[in-house]
């Protein structure tokens, strides 16, 4: 199994990853990099992203923006 993240603007449009594609071994893997770096791929252009499992979609978009408190 491979993991990895779709990149995308608000309006769902498909980016290219910044950095190219990163593939992580596990799910939790995948969520501590996104965790990690959010904020440079939000300043990058990114305003959400989809994570997959083998190419299949298991959750998102999930919006990188921070909400209001």
């Amino acid at each position: 199994m491979v993991w990895t993240w779709r990149f995308e603007k608000a309006d769902g449009s498909v980016l290219t990853a910044p950095e190219g594609l990163e593939e992580f071994p596990t799910q939790g893997d995948a969520e501590t990099w996104i965790g990690e770096t959010w904020k440079d791929l939000l300043a990058e252009g990114v305003d959400q992203v989809v994570l997959l499992e083998d190419g299949q979609k298991i959750y998102g978009p999930m919006s990188l923006h921070p909400t209001d408190q």
